[in-house]
């Protein structure tokens, strides 16, 4: 490990954070070690070049065999079998999807009653079904392994039959034997992997230098209290590893104020090691006393409060009370990892017999090892955990430092991310940084960054290009800005502009700047393209119009195809379907007075209260359904008001009524209630008991209703707004110097939203209650 930090391959020290070389390679282990390598995702390429030059004969990537899962099995015998594409599509649906847990056809089929009902109703889905539940699990395809590599001596086929793939690019050759295989004939396994975030360092460090500010990444302190402060805030979107509402939680709670909380954070938010975490931060914050289990372990577990967290301490504690050599001591923690029955009744009986050596009771030997067996079985590996922690610390000093540069970087690596995208601007918005909005003129291709606001990247926009639009922006910074829709026709190439691509940049508001209208230049997209290409040839045909003033070439005024504008809420929808957000306004604001005398909350407010059960409001941003563990729907959707997004879960008899219902962009009346309340609140779970479409809610008409007019009231001018009879019975309250006089008009009249929008802002109307 020295060595490793001496030669740069690794940053960290390992002497000051006890990361032991022997849980990776001792002489006393059997299997050859993997080596998991993380890179910048843009320079893979390079590494794999690298390796083809250096190895030569003795590097190749490792095969691997797709298998026929429920859905490819579905898909590919539906398309034999002869059943329309959309039909088999449907069915396919209904399979859950879920990578971490997959299910088998026969499970999706048990738990999923409409594939049942398909089944029952279709003899050729019945067909279909039998089959696939016949081939399921079958080796489908020949690929190739994402990053793994074996490297060997000169003369690699001379150990491992080898494939070449003639239509794929890959530099390497490919093994015939999968990744087990190739490590059992003895062949050491590179995983060659890509990390986003090294990207992020790298663009972040990128545009740093093009602005002359010199930041050593490798060389910033450990112990900078600005970043533990920023840590301890839990504001963490966009810190590598720590950005969950989970591990935000926690952060709050620890208050980290030293690296090796940061290290300890990152092995203990994961299943089974995640019960400590509450011990692990009253220990640190003061609030309980440290259980070393045995005096002699005190030196090893103080840097935890007692808690075994790491595989190293594991193996520090069979050295220290029974003698372990260090190789020993790794094939002990590989035991209780891989809890082998066998091998840990030898090693218990060893590690017994070499603590008595050491002078300490059988018995208090017996009961240390049944205390740490728990802990070894889900300890995690220091060394990652060190490695992990300290890019999550560089993310959260580029992001202190230069929050700008660092999102803006962040943004550009997750350009078809649109929930990544949207978390981010709402991050934006919360820091206070400006984002200027999509324009033809202003924007790049990537994001980009200056002081105070965020340039928006025109490739982040659905169905735009990275490279066409790079060539646009290309075009602009050689010849200028684009004065106008006619200078942009004649001045584009064709090759660079396609009807999709128009369209998502019309939507997002791109060509505002040079035209007002979007419905119209919406509509005259063909037109455009087609006059674009007419121009472009006349331009490069090296003749010359005999018609045309040479002065004037190709700016003949460009006649838009006239359209009904778009209403305010079409444009906002047409952005959200171009940008996968809303960027200059949302849905809702059109009913923020409304709801606010309507006495309909936000989310924030509600989560702020010590209630229980609130109605707000909300517009789907995203909808992710799943299955719970007895197999019934849910759905996780994510929805937005006019102050924050927000997560809510709605369970299965709600989903099955109102799944059709349920769309990216619709806006719903939500009743929730929240599984804990108090100080934890935070953290709790918040329901959806009930769920109405919003127009629902303003076509409602209201029974009772006060309108409270100013002094200048004016009766005449109120009565136009309540000639409709209806069922609303209405208050007209005047608030003079004396006294206040309620009038109730004799005849109930219609009032609902309609009415609402209509007066709410006259200057005789001062407040309107219902």
């Amino acid at each position: 490990s020295l060595v490793a930090y001496s030669l740069d391959i690794t940053d960290l020290d390992p002497i000051e954070f006890d990361l032991i070389f022997e849980r990776f390679l001792n002489p006393e282990r059997i299997s050859m070690p993997d080596f998991d390598i993380d890179f910048c995702e843009e320079k893979r390429d390079l590494v794999f070049k690298y390796l083809r030059s250096k190895y030569k004969n003795g590097v190749a990537h490792i095969i691997t065999f797709g298998k026929l899962k429920a859905r490819m099995a579905l898909r590919d015998i539906g398309r034999v079998i002869g059943l329309p594409y959309g039909h088999v599509d449907k069915i396919c649906k209904m399979i859950p999807f879920d990578p971490s847990r997959p299910l088998t056809l026969e499970e999706s089929i048990a738990r999923e009653p409409r594939i049942k009902e398909e089944e029952k109703n279709n003899p050729k889905v019945k067909k279909l079904i039998k089959l696939s539940l016949k081939l399921e699990g079958l080796n489908r395809n020949l690929a190739t392994h994402a990053a793994g590599v074996v490297i060997a001596g000169e003369k690699l086929s001379e150990q491992v039959p080898l494939y070449k793939d003639q239509t794929s690019d890959l530099l390497l050759p490919s093994t015939q034997f999968d990744m087990y295989s190739s490590e059992n004939v003895g062949l050491v396994k590179f995983d060659i992997l890509g990390l986003n975030t090294l990207t992020v360092i790298h663009k972040t460090i990128q545009m740093l230098e093009n602005k002359n500010i010199k930041v050593d990444i490798s060389k910033i302190p450990l112990n900078d209290p600005e970043i533990f402060k920023l840590l301890s805030t839990g504001e963490t979107t966009g810190l590598f590893q720590l950005e969950s509402s989970g591990v935000r939680l926690t952060l709050r709670q620890m208050k980290p104020n030293k690296f090796e909380d940061i290290i300890a954070l990152v092995a203990l938010y994961r299943p089974g090691p995640m019960n400590n975490i509450p011990i692990y931060n009253d220990c640190k914050n003061g609030l309980k006393k440290p259980d070393y289990i045995h005096d002699s372990l005190e030196k090893i577990l103080k840097p935890t409060y007692g808690i075994i967290i790491y595989q190293e301490q594991v193996m520090q504690i069979a050295q220290v009370l029974a003698g372990f050599t260090p190789g020993q001591a790794d094939i002990l923690r590989k035991a209780m990892g891989k809890k082998k029955r066998k091998e840990l009744e030898k090693q218990e009986e060893k590690f017994i017999k070499g603590a008595v050596n050491n002078g300490i009771k059988k018995d208090i030997a017996s009961f240390i090892f049944q205390k740490i067996k728990p802990f070894a079985e889900y300890g995690f590996n220091k060394s990652h955990a060190a490695a992990y922690a300290l890019i999550a610390y560089q993310t959260a000093y580029l992001k202190h430092y230069y929050k700008e540069e660092f999102i803006a970087a962040t943004m550009s690596t997750e350009l078809s991310n649109t929930d990544k995208l949207r978390e981010f601007v709402q991050e934006l918005k919360r820091l206070k940084i400006k984002i200027i909005r999509p324009n033809i003129n202003i924007c790049f291709a990537d994001f980009k960054a200056e002081k105070n606001k965020i340039i928006y990247a025109l490739s982040a926009i659905k169905s735009v290009g990275f490279e066409a639009i790079s060539n646009v922006i290309n075009e602009r910074n050689k010849n200028g800005k684009f004065k106008s829709l006619e200078d942009f026709i004649s001045r584009v190439n064709p090759k660079d502009i396609n009807k999709l691509q128009l369209e998502g940049l019309v939507k997002a508001g791109a060509f505002d700047d040079l035209c007002a209208d979007r419905s119209s230049l919406f509509h005259s997209i063909p037109k455009l393209i087609q006059t674009n290409k007419s121009n472009w040839e006349e331009k490069n045909s090296m003749q010359t119009n005999l018609f045309q003033n040479n002065t004037d070439i190709n700016l003949e005024k460009f006649n838009l195809i006239k359209n009904e504008k778009w209403k305010e809420n079409d444009v906002l929808m047409n952005e959200f379907h171009s940008i996968g957000f809303y960027m200059s306004d949302h849905p809702l604001k059109v009913y923020e007075k409304y709801l606010k005398e309507k006495k309909i909350i936000s989310f924030n407010e509600f989560m702020k209260r010590n209630e229980n059960n609130a109605i707000v409001v909300g517009t789907i941003m995203s909808i992710q359904e799943k299955k719970s563990i007895k197999g019934n729907p849910f759905a996780i959707i994510k929805f937005s008001d006019l102050e924050s997004e927000f997560e809510l879960f709605l369970f299965s008899d709600l989903l099955i009524q109102k799944r059709n219902q349920l769309k990216a962009a619709s806006s719903f009346v939500l009743t929730l209630q929240k599984d804990f309340i108090g100080k934890d609140s935070i953290s709790s779970r918040v329901n959806i008991k009930n769920i109405i479409e919003i127009n629902d809610l303003i076509n409602e008409l209201h029974e009772n209703v006060t309108i409270e007019l100013n002094e200048k009231s004016d009766f005449e001018k109120l009565s136009i707004f309540l000639k409709e009879s209806g069922q609303t019975k209405v208050k007209i309250k005047i608030a003079s110097t004396s006294k206040n006089y309620i009038f109730e008009l004799k005849n109930p009249r219609k009032f609902n939203f309609k009415t609402f929008s209509a007066i709410k802002d006259k200057e005789f109307v001062k407040k309107i209650t219902f």
